[in-house]
């Protein structure tokens, strides 16, 4: 696991996910997750606990902690390969209730705003986004990023993740990456939080001592 600690957080594609809470119910954890910590209890598998999300050891995959190094505070979680990335966060959202369909309009009128485009698509796990946004290189030149945003339903959580590099652009010919995000585990907690709220993030006891 690396850690990379930065004064201000990374700019990415996707908007926040502060949402009133949504009408109906969604879909939950296709075709095996990601799973909820109730349902992986007892399996036996050793898992990075960063508080509302573990993550598992994945095949060619680096979990990647972005660090305020004011604050310590964990800013952005990321799993990095060779041909892209995936960065996700975990919210607070209604027993039974479809968060991402209330947050997923809000997502593309953002994007809208900054100049880019959004439009859905349906993937493993429903409605996704493929999204382009402009964004200017560190040598002052423009360019465009493409990103896939995910949304999974989960026990009251929705768990967001932003695909970037060739699963972003080509995600029927990497499902691989889509497998990485099933086998996140999300910890909700049972205290009560705002629909929309992101579930803490905490640097694993072994990480504490990174420097």
């Amino acid at each position: 696991m690396r850690l990379r600690r930065k004064a201000e957080q990374t700019a990415t594609t996707e908007a926040a996910a502060d949402a009133p809470q949504a009408a109906g119910t969604g879909a939950t954890q296709p075709d095996g997750g990601p799973y909820d910590v109730s349902d992986v209890e007892g399996d036996g598998v050793e898992r990075a606990d960063l508080g509302s999300v573990l993550v598992p050891p994945i095949a060619d995959r680096e979990l990647r902690l972005q660090v305020d190094e004011a604050s310590g505070e964990v800013r952005a979680v990321m799993l990095a390969g060779p041909d892209g990335a995936c960065e996700f966060q975990a919210f607070a959202a209604p027993r039974g209730g479809d968060l991402w369909s209330t947050v997923r309009p809000q997502i593309a009128e953002d994007i809208a705003r900054r100049g880019g485009t959004a439009e859905e698509r349906e993937g493993r796990w429903g409605t996704e986004l493929v999204c382009q946004l402009p964004v200017q290189r560190p040598d002052g030149t423009a360019a465009t990023q493409p990103s896939r945003i995910v949304g999974v339903n989960g026990a009251r959580w929705m768990l967001r993740a932003s695909f970037l590099g060739r699963p972003a652009v080509e995600p029927d010919a990497v499902p691989e990456w889509d497998d990485a995000l099933a086998q996140i585990v999300v910890s909700r907690g049972e205290h009560a939080m705002p629909v929309g709220e992101p579930l803490p993030v905490r640097l694993p006891d072994d990480a504490r001592r990174v420097r």
